[in-house]
């Protein structure tokens, strides 16, 4: 069971995912020890991806834009089964945003009805939820879904509700500014410290955020868990892959760099200590 720290708006039992042995039509051989070598050193516990460059990659190969959405989970299953192998505790995953409703009606439906049929592949007949003992959890405005949509994604959350391996957040339908504003209303009148402020949000039981990444060459983060970001100190890198081609070789230069900073803070807090 995940608890929360009194000190600490996040969980502070939930454990690493188990190290789980690779099978070898899930990678090359190459692959497997460059998890192997990456997994030996310090891991960010909290991932968060923009997953952009669905619509992009299906222009680029002159397909429907629903070819690339359907690429895109392609993609997030990709992505998520390497979180898992490197022990990653959490993912987050900005499937939509509340501004997106805005979008063509056959496009926001389309969208909706693929959410509902892939995720309850990923939750029921997937290999890769059970396996990592992963918790789905539905974060955002969910008053705006679509009634079947919500009752679906709710019936994820129920089945995946006790497993305690590791979390994917599925952000849907989802800004930093509306999760702001909610938080901040429920403290209405009231003065309140920040990490009160944090268990208001709805990452609060999630780790404190360590990367954030976006595909597709774009450099914002389009309304994407600011105060997280700002608040936990984030790394935040760009990669112009597109999302449903991101892999492995993406990541590896996000977790190096990642792993340097961790290295060279823990060397500045040691020369440090000795000074004193």
């Amino acid at each position: 069971m995940t608890t929360l720290s009194p000190t600490s708006p996040y969980p502070t039992s939930l454990p690493p995912p188990p190290s789980i042995p690779i099978p070898p039509s899930a990678f090359s051989l190459p692959s497997r020890l460059l998890l192997s070598l990456l997994s030996a050193g310090p891991i960010p516990q909290h991932i968060a991806f923009v997953m952009d460059g669905n619509r992009r990659y299906a222009r680029t190969r002159h397909l429907p834009v629903s070819t690339g959405h359907t690429a895109g989970f392609t993609g997030l299953r990709r992505v998520l089964e390497l979180c898992m192998r490197l022990g990653v505790r959490c993912v987050s995953v900005y499937a939509f945003s509340i501004e997106n409703f805005g979008r063509p009606r056959e496009e926001v439906d389309a969208l909706m009805g693929l959410a509902r049929e892939k995720l309850t592949e990923l939750a029921r007949h997937g290999d890769l939820i059970h396996r990592h003992n992963i918790r789905v959890s539905l974060l955002g405005r969910t008053s705006l879904l679509p009634p079947d949509v919500l009752a679906t994604m709710r019936e994820i959350e129920d089945l995946t509700r006790d497993n305690d391996g590791a979390i994917l957040n599925i952000c849907c339908p989802y800004t930093s500014r509306d999760e702001m504003t909610t938080a901040v209303s429920s403290y209405a009148g009231e003065l309140f410290p920040k990490p009160s402020f944090a268990q208001s949000l709805s990452t609060a039981r999630s780790p404190p955020l360590d990367i954030l990444v976006r595909t597709s060459g774009v450099h914002r983060l389009s309304d994407f868990l600011m105060w997280q970001v700002s608040q936990d100190n984030a790394s935040l890198h760009f990669v112009d892959t597109y999302w449903p081609d991101i892999g492995l070789w993406d990541m590896v230069p996000i977790v190096l760099e990642w792993q340097r900073r961790k290295w060279t803070e823990e060397v500045a807090t040691k020369e440090a200590v000795k000074r004193a």
